[in-house]
């Protein structure tokens, strides 16, 4: 299996919106809020659906109804189209779960 491309943040960034640079990393991060822990924890699991399908795991927590995720492919030191494919999907989940 070869290493993805890395394409790193400021190139991921430009389509995602929501999304912040991490200071000192080659990665992206974003918060979410949500209306309780029930739907927090619904977008985690369909999160980790995907990323399973993916084999590319992100960095978070949950604290009630917040999730802060952070990406960055490890293996490639820093983002790659990885990285945009699993942040696409977690906004469209959390939109469909109405998260702010």
């Amino acid at each position: 299996m070869s290493r993805p491309a890395r394409i790193g943040a400021a190139a991921a960034l430009a389509g995602l919106p929501g999304w912040e640079a991490v200071d000192g990393r080659d990665a992206i991060r974003r918060a979410y809020r949500f209306e309780d822990f029930n739907a927090a924890f619904g977008f985690m699991t369909r999160v980790a659906l995907m990323a399973d399908k993916l084999d590319h795991h992100p960095e978070w927590s949950n604290v009630y109804n917040r999730v802060e995720v952070l990406l960055t492919t490890h293996d490639a030191h820093g983002v790659t189209a990885l990285d945009v494919q699993l942040a696409t999907f977690m906004d469209a989940a959390a939109g469909a779960l109405g998260a702010q």
